[in-house]
């Protein structure tokens, strides 16, 4: 097999670098400048915790329909690792589940009747999802309305984990060096929040990258991690631990930008004011690269 060494790869977060948070949908100025990018031989694999039937509505159509080029391969690993899939100009390959890394059924149906009986108002159960267990923001309902109401579902969520003896904490509440058994977690986002196994991560969507990427022989000489939230730098610690080349771009760092061996950017670096977020900063970046290829 030949091996490939593009100059570039990237690894992108969707809600946040690609979907608005607001209206959970990509704009079409974002879908030609990826493909434009895959035009040019930069491998394009999205990382997210959102499922394959949420990318193949907001990115594998409309990049299909805008012409995805002839010969291309985009690769798509969804619910932080646990579930997988590639597309090429004729449509979409084979969905892969990692049934090893599901939530129980009956978990997930507590908390679907969860949902319906306590917070049907606020947000919804995904019912797209293979591995995990979510709820997400109902667009209509203002975020920090839908924020306290997320505390209180959090909170119930674990009580169900308890009462299916299934060992669990809140992410952001777990203190180093815990004890006790931990094998799922309660993980809130500012839109939603994924119930799933703790062995998930957007660790697990890099080295999942790396292998697709490899099957095809492709070998990328960096990699461009992209993300809106302190899990997704897990991207690009994997990747550097692994011996790659990497840099990683914050979109929303008001959270605050830890410090890393690997350079972080953010919009700042691109001479953008700090109001520029999410997907429009995602947006400067995909064409920040873009000019740099043309050059």
């Amino acid at each position: 097999m030949t091996i490939a060494h593009p100059s570039l790869a990237l690894l992108l977060d969707v809600d946040g670098p690609l979907a608005s948070p607001v209206t959970r949908r990509v704009s079409p100025g974002i879908i030609s400048n990826l493909i434009e990018l895959v035009r040019l031989g930069i491998p394009v694999v999205f990382n997210t915790g959102r499922s394959d039937a949420f990318i193949a509505e907001q990115l594998m159509v409309p990049m299909l329909e805008a012409g995805l080029p002839e010969g291309s391969i985009v690769h798509a690993i969804c619910e932080k690792g646990a579930v997988w899939f590639s597309f090429t100009p004729e449509g979409p390959g084979t969905v892969h589940v990692d049934k090893s890394l599901a939530m129980p059924a009956g978990f997930g149906e507590d908390i679907r009747n969860l949902v319906a009986d306590s917070y049907a108002n606020h947000m919804f159960f995904d019912e797209t999802k293979r591995a995990m267990v979510s709820v997400e923001q109902h667009i209509e309902v203002e975020s920090s309305v839908y924020l306290g109401e997320q505390e209180k579902f959090d909170a119930d969520a674990l009580t169900l984990l308890a009462i299916h003896d299934l060992g669990a904490v809140r992410l952001e509440h777990r203190a180093p060096g815990s004890a006790g058994r931990i094998d799922y977690r309660v993980d809130p986002s500012i839109i939603s929040t994924d119930i799933e196994s703790v062995r998930l991560g957007k660790d697990l969507g890099a080295s999942r990258a790396v292998e697709l990427l490899a099957a095809q022989g492709i070998v990328p000489e960096a990699w461009r991690t992209v993300g809106d939230s302190r899990t997704d730098y897990a991207m690009a610690d994997w990747l550097f631990h692994q011996g790659h080349a990497v840099k990683h771009i914050d979109v929303r760092p008001a959270e605050g930008v830890p410090e890393k061996p690997y350079p972080v950017k953010t919009a700042a670096d691109l001479e953008l004011g700090d109001d520029v977020v999410n997907d429009f900063a995602g947006a400067a970046f995909l064409q920040f690269w873009l000019d740099g290829l043309a050059k």
